[in-house]
């Protein structure tokens, strides 16, 4: 199993990428930081394989977080997710070695297809002895990928979020939820819970009906919508 340890100040989209990474064979996450000394501290105790790191981080950039890491030694693999975009932060992070800098936002896909290109890129190296060119090339070529293209979204939705609320959804199988029931899940707002609901419907993932009950006002449910309908 390759040892992904999640490095971001925002708990949501801490918890968002966690279950991406868990979703995929062959990854665990080992741990979460939310701060640079968290990091370093977690980067030692836990040694994992791979780091996802911000770069905006509450006590220190991700950036000298790298260089820490790189200056203590550390053999910890590292991608870059963050939203900042400045021609000075992607060539540091490139120089610090890092595999991949994904631009927020991004999409699930996206994501993924980044992680399985680094987990490939472990297999090549540990079924290499001595490499040739060819190899060198295969390798260095799976390291850099394609560069990711940002998901375009409404004002105030983030890719990373609609997403956790599309799972809690889907979690939900056939009965679906209400406005109050995806913030008790998801811990968003009543009023974000529901932005993000109806973002689903207007994208045709979701339906929304309304339910009566036996006093007050009809409650608007939500339900994912399945392949088949």
């Amino acid at each position: 199993m390759i040892g992904v340890l999640i490095v971001d100040d925002d708990f949501m989209v801490a918890k968002v990428h966690s279950a991406f990474v868990a979703a995929l064979d062959g990854f665990e996450v080992v741990g979460t930081a939310a701060s640079g000394s968290e990091a370093l501290a977690a980067v030692g105790r836990l040694r994992p394989d791979l780091v996802l790191l911000d770069i905006y981080l509450p006590d220190m950039t991700g950036l000298e977080v790298l260089r820490r890491l790189r200056a203590e030694g550390s053999t910890a693999d590292v991608v870059v997710i963050s939203a900042a975009r400045d021609v000075d932060s992607i060539r540091t992070a490139l120089h610090g070695g890092v595999l991949h800098y994904l631009v927020k936002p991004f999409d699930r896909r996206t994501f993924e297809e980044r992680l399985r290109q680094y987990a490939a890129l472990r297999g090549e190296l540990a079924e290499l002895d001595v490499a040739g060119q060819r190899d060198v090339d295969r390798v260095f070529g799976g390291a850099r990928g394609s560069a990711p293209a940002p998901v375009a979204t409404p004002k105030g939705i983030t890719p990373q979020t609609l997403e956790l609320v599309r799972e809690a959804l889907a979690a939900a199988a056939g009965q679906g939820l209400s406005a109050s029931e995806c913030s008790e899940r998801t811990g968003l707002a009543r009023v974000s819970a529901r932005r993000y609901l109806e973002q689903l419907v207007a994208q045709g993932q979701a339906d929304v009906r309304q339910r009566y009950g036996t006093a007050g006002r009809p409650e608007r449910r939500f339900t994912l919508r399945t392949a088949s309908r």
